[in-house]
C-alpha cells in the first residue's frame, strides 16, 4: 500500500464510533484506535473504505481469494485460530 496522505488521515474517523484511525500499511487497512470498536476499514488502491459492513472485526482476519475462485468476490473474512 502506498503512503495516505497526512491531511486526509487527519479528518477521517471511524464510521462506527468517530474516533481516530490509525494506519496499518502491512494490512492495508485503516484501525480504529478505540480498542472498544477496533474496526479495520480496507484500503484498497490507496482509496479508504470507510463501510461499517467492509470493515473487519477485531479477532478476524481477511483472506484474498484469487480471482478465479470467485468473478465476483473481493475477500472473505475467517475467524481467527483461537476463537
Amino acid at each position: 500500500m502506498t503512503q495516505l496522505n497526512e491531511a486526509l488521515l487527519g479528518i477521517l474517523a471511524c464510521p462506527n464510533c468517530r474516533s481516530s484511525l490509525v494506519v496499518d500499511y502491512e494490512a492495508s487497512e485503516l484501525v480504529c484506535a478505540k480498542p472498544e470498536c477496533g474496526l479495520a476499514y480496507p484500503v484498497r488502491d490507496s482509496i479508504p473504505i470507510l463501510l461499517v459492513d467492509e470493515a473487519r472485526a477485531p479477532g478476524h482476519r481477511r483472506v484474498e481469494v484469487p480471482e478465479t475462485a470467485a468473478d465476483d468476490v473481493t475477500h472473505v473474512v475467517v475467524r481467527a485460530e483461537d476463537e
